[in-house]
């Protein structure tokens, strides 16, 4: 089967290079364990498990199945209902086979457990997705969604739109200021540092001079309000009217919220979902959700310009503060935790989400100019 480039097929992409990470973190350790790899697929069940890891199994894998799927189906654009089946077959084995090498591979991590009731789940979490794109095939959803995506947005928009649906799920990763994605200068600063432990390349380290101060409320607020905006740009760059620009906007700010609680909720428990919500926070949401409306009428070329300096402003401001105790604590729940499957598919969107949507706007303008 010959599959050409869809908008699915990029996502498709980015998922199994998430799926990768997820399955082999933390990538320490490895080494033969005097285990056949395949060993994991006759030996018994496991003895204890739980309702997160069935269903982080079951799900992690139909969104990949769904894609996939979506990818076989949609040939250059256009709907091939003869190869449905087809479609949906090689969408659940390819799923499959991605689980058993990764099920294999944990083989000689010492972290990690291959189980053959995680293949199975994940190898039925592919089936689903991959029946739930052949039938919203058949009944005409996709080609809905085909004329919806002409009519709202360029031709030249796969690349938005892959980032924009990744951004909620970066956004599950814990932050240290709401809707802030990609403080990493402090982390890459330790991690340097003890790599050249005991070198004499050590005190050629460049530190900054500066003791780094939490953000004052002023600066959180600004960074909250940039958070919010930066999405919406980013969508606006690809939109092809004002009206429907608002409509993208108050989605996008919407969903930013929504999913920054569900990622409260997965680390302090229901109770605690709206919490972040402080006054600062809530003055950078209303001034992102401002901003937005008064930069509805930038044509899309001028949105491009506006994200970028809004992108470079936002990571400066976020490197520029260290992370307190409680989202160190926070940080621990997930990577040492029950989530440290979870951590390991979202944390690498949280941190370089913003520097590829940064490399993503400076390509596309660079594009543009020298076809001009």
């Amino acid at each position: 089967m010959t599959v050409h480039k869809t908008s699915a097929w990029p996502l498709a992409q980015a998922y199994a290079t998430l799926i990768v990470y997820a399955s082999l973190y933390p990538f320490t350790g490895w080494r033969d364990q005097g285990i056949a790899p395949w060993a994991y697929l006759s030996s018994s069940w496991p003895k204890y498990w739980t309702g997160f890891d069935v269903a982080a199994n079951l799900v992690g894998y139909a969104p990949l199945g769904f894609l996939l799927a979506l990818s076989f189906l949609r040939r250059g654009g256009k709907p091939a209902m003869q190869s449905n089946w087809v479609a949906m077959t090689v969408a659940t084995v390819t799923a499959a086979a991605l689980s058993m090498l990764l099920e294999a591979l944990q083989s000689y991590l010492p972290y990690r457990v291959p189980s053959n009731v995680d293949f199975g789940l994940n190898a039925l979490g592919g089936l689903i997705g991959a029946v739930i794109a052949g039938g919203l095939e058949l009944a005409g959803a996709i080609d809905r969604w085909s004329r919806f995506r002409l009519r709202w947005f360029v031709e030249e928009a796969r690349g938005a739109l892959v980032l924009i649906a990744l951004w909620p799920v970066a956004l599950l990763f814990p932050a240290s200021v709401p809707l802030g994605l990609g403080q990493v200068f402090e982390r890459l600063e330790t991690a340097l540092a003890e790599w050249l432990l005991d070198t004499p390349f050590l005190e050629w380290l460049p530190v900054r001079d500066i003791e780094l101060q939490p953000l004052m409320p002023g600066t959180e607020l600004l960074c909250v309000a940039l958070g919010a905006l930066i999405p919406c740009l980013l969508g606006y760059s690809v939109i092809r009217s004002s009206g429907r620009r608002v409509m993208f906007a108050l989605v996008a700010i919407g969903v930013g919220a929504l999913v920054t609680a569900l990622s409260s909720a997965l680390s302090w428990g229901p109770t605690h979902a709206w919490a972040w919500l402080s006054s600062p926070v809530n003055l950078g949401l209303g001034l992102g959700l401002v901003l937005a409306l008064v930069l509805l009428p930038l044509p899309r070329r001028g949105c491009a310009a506006v994200l970028l300096l809004a992108l470079v402003v936002h990571l400066s401001m976020l490197n520029q503060a260290p992370a307190n105790a409680y989202f160190a604590q926070t940080l621990q729940i997930w990577e040492q935790g029950r989530f440290i499957r979870f951590n390991g598919l979202v944390q690498w969107l949280g941190w370089l989400w913003p520097y590829a949507t940064l490399v993503y706007v400076l390509i596309r303008v660079s594009s543009r100019e020298s076809e001009a």
